[in-house]
Formats: structure tokens, sequence, C-alpha cells
């Protein structure tokens, strides 16, 4: 198993602010969020923006033989940097598949991450959702489609894959498959009761 954290995007609905160096339990929120990716015992990847020494430097407490961390030269490109450069990595290492995880979902554990990897059948691409069924994260890709997520271009992510290609689900408890916090609205408000945005 491989998962990729595409953490190279700009923040720039946050005013400033660094959303993924927002204080969660204790430490930056992208260290919390790879340091439960880690605890599967997978290999992670973790992208950065050039300059993204914070970022890098937030991950130093974690690093070791199963973490990578690297700068996206194009990130400014949108996520499709990011996906690319994890698809690459992933067939790189021979991974049977690729969990992408948005490292700005503070709400996932460890054991939605294992329920979403044991439901994996290793053909069709699987898509966690939140209990009412709203399409969320994280995302398995099967190796068969990771040449088409290495020819990705722009900032719509992997939504052509998504589109064209058979789907399963498996719903999470909750809404903390959808609970992203990009604005400073958001994190007050996830900061006072956890609550999703709308």
């Amino acid at each position: 198993m491989a998962i990729l954290v595409p953490a190279a995007g700009a923040s720039r609905r946050m005013r400033g602010r660094d959303k993924l160096m927002e204080e969660v339990r204790g430490r930056p929120l992208l260290a919390d969020r790879v340091a439960v990716a880690l605890d599967l015992d997978a290999d992670v990847l973790v992208t950065v923006p050039p300059g993204g020494a914070a970022r890098a430097q937030a991950l130093a407490p974690l690093m070791g033989p199963r973490l990578w961390v690297e700068e996206v030269p194009d990130a400014g490109e949108g996520m499709a940097a990011s996906l690319r450069r994890g698809a690459e990595w992933a067939e790189a290492r021979g991974a049977g598949a690729l969990m992408v995880l948005l490292p700005d979902l503070p709400d996932l554990t460890g054991a939605d991450l294992r329920a979403v990897w044991d439901a994996f059948d290793g053909q069709r691409i699987l898509r966690a959702t939140a209990e009412d069924g709203r399409a969320g994260h994280p995302v398995v890709f099967p190796a068969r489609l990771l040449p088409e997520m290495a020819a990705l271009r722009g900032d719509e992510g992997a939504r052509v894959i998504l589109a064209a290609h058979d789907v399963a689900r498996v719903a999470l408890s909750g809404c903390r498959a959808v609970t992203d916090l990009d604005t400073p609205e958001d994190w007050a408000a996830w900061r006072e009761g956890g609550a999703p945005k709308p």
C-alpha cells in the first residue's frame, strides 16, 4: 500500500495563514494527518510546495524509512502536480494501489483509513463518503489507473478519472470524510464544536 498526502497547495483562502500549520491535537495539522497515515504501516509520500520548509520541518519528528517528503516544482499548477508525482512514486515502488489522503480533513481517524483500505477490492476506485452519502475522502486508486493519474493536468484533481471509471463507496461515521477546513471561519467553527463546513 502507498499513501499520498498532497500538501503542496497555497492555502489561499486562509488570508495569510497556513491551514496545514494550524495546531490540532498538540501539533501542526499536517503532522497529525501524516502520523495517522503512517499508523497504517504504509509508505507515505507528502508533497510540499517549493520553499515549503515550514511544512517539511513540521514532519521532522515523523521522519523514518516509510516517509518521503518531496517538493513539487510545479505546485502552482494545482492538485494535478501532486497527483502526478504521487502516481509516479507509487508506480516506481510497485504499489498495488494509491490512497490519496487530503491533509485538511482533521477528523479522519486511523480506524477510518483502515476501514477504507479493508473495503478496497483491488479493482475499482474506492471513495469514502459521509454517513449521509456525500462524497468525500480518502480515495483509493488501483495500480492500473496510476498511468492516467500521472497524465493529469490542472487544478481539477482526479475528477476526470473518477468520472470515467466505476467508483465503489464506503460510508464513514458522521461527517469525518467531508469535514475539510479551508478558511479561518471553518477553523473557528470546528474549534468551537467540530461543526462541519456546510
